[in-house]
């Protein structure tokens, strides 16, 4: 088993989430989403290479993975006894946004 850690950059864009589905819909709707979000994530402690590879951030430091949920793509990426989430991502945006991960 491993350790699920969320980076600041995740967790600001978990926040965003939250932020977005409390203004478009409502409180508890954005709390379920993100609940859902951070469940899936749960799953990667017995299997953390579940994720398919993450195409578009081939080329970068690490090799990321993802998994998605609802309409967001959980990023991340596996380190032994760790896996870090970088990115929670909503796949109605450009791709090209991913980019900017390290």
């Amino acid at each position: 088993m491993v350790n699920v850690v969320w980076t600041e950059t995740a967790l600001n864009s978990l926040r965003l989430v939250f932020e977005f589905y409390a203004l478009q819909a409502n409180h508890s709707t954005a709390k379920k989403i993100v609940k859902g979000i951070t469940e899936e994530t749960l799953l990667l402690k017995t299997n953390y290479a579940m994720g398919q590879r993450e195409n578009l951030l081939k080329n970068k430091m690490y090799e990321y993975r993802y998994l998605v949920k609802g309409n967001h793509k959980i990023i991340y990426w596996i380190e032994p006894k760790h896996v870090f989430i970088a990115l929670v991502f909503d796949c109605r945006q450009n791709p090209e946004k991913l980019q900017t991960l390290r």
